[in-house]
């Protein structure tokens, strides 16, 4: 399975994206189960709170699946993104805590998926991009606007738009993460324990105070509609199909504006 589960004895459940042999990159499969598992421990009385991890220690996920990408049309890559930010926007409005556990890179749809969360950890050893430029595109599932909100609009910009990657340290001292720690054993254990302190807290209040803070984001419906036309309109350009071609060839891209 690309996504295990394990419920704690006072109702954490641990969710872990597990395909180390493509460093835990989100597919189809993966984004479906994603959905499937968030909406099923929310209806759940038995889960109190949720933790997602990565499966090993080099990556939490490292990105969407280039290869599935580079097969996109336009209306494909536009349901995509659509379908993207309906899995994170029910991961950022769940009224059961969510946990982000980094474990290594949160790369591209990995650091999306982070920022959807309602806090994140990491280990020294994370890395967060936004690297999309590389590839002749954007983020697409909801990145343009959750990184903007974090860490401001002219970071999030230089972000997005070298493709720079920013270690743990720096994400915490830009906002994007809450704690850092040694290393994956730490992780899960501070994870937990801030997970049981939320969880110990009277639930009516937690959801209400997830859903307060997400009312004052209310204006970013449009900022995710222009996300997602701009997603599927780089998809139909040649800098896209030369983006995907060198990453999956292992060359530098050369880009041409076309």
């Amino acid at each position: 399975m690309a996504l295990v589960k394990s419920i704690q004895p006072d109702g954490v459940l641990v969710l872990k994206i597990s395909r180390p042999e493509a460093l835990n990159a989100l597919n189809t499969s993966v984004l479906n189960a994603l959905m499937d598992l968030i909406q099923e421990a929310q209806e759940s009385p038995e889960i109190k709170g949720i933790i997602i991890t990565g499966e090993g220690e080099k990556a939490f996920v490292a990105g969407a699946d280039i290869k599935e990408l580079a097969a996109l049309d336009k209306g494909q890559a536009f349901e995509l993104s659509k379908k993207g930010q309906r899995i994170f926007s029910a991961i950022q409005h769940c009224s059961t805590p969510v946990l982000a556990a980094v474990n290594g890179f949160a790369l591209g749809g990995g650091c999306e998926l982070a920022m959807a969360c309602h806090m994140r950890i990491a280990t020294e050893n994370a890395k967060f991009s936004q690297p999309e430029v590389n590839l002749g595109i954007i983020p697409g599932y909801g990145g343009t606007q959750r990184l903007t909100q974090i860490v401001g609009r002219g970071k999030a910009l230089e972000l997005m738009m070298t493709g720079d990657m920013v270690t743990a340290e720096e994400a915490k001292s830009l906002g994007l993460v809450n704690h850092v720690v040694a290393d994956q054993h730490a992780l899960m254990e501070l994870a937990l324990q801030i997970m049981r302190k939320i969880v110990n807290k009277a639930p009516v209040a937690i959801a209400q105070v997830i859903k307060s803070v997400n009312a004052g984001y209310a204006f970013e419906k449009a900022g995710y509609e222009a996300e997602a036309n701009a997603f599927a309109e780089c998809v139909t350009t040649q800098d896209f199909v030369e983006g995907t071609t060198a990453f999956i060839e292992k060359r530098k891209p050369v880009f041409k504006g076309k």
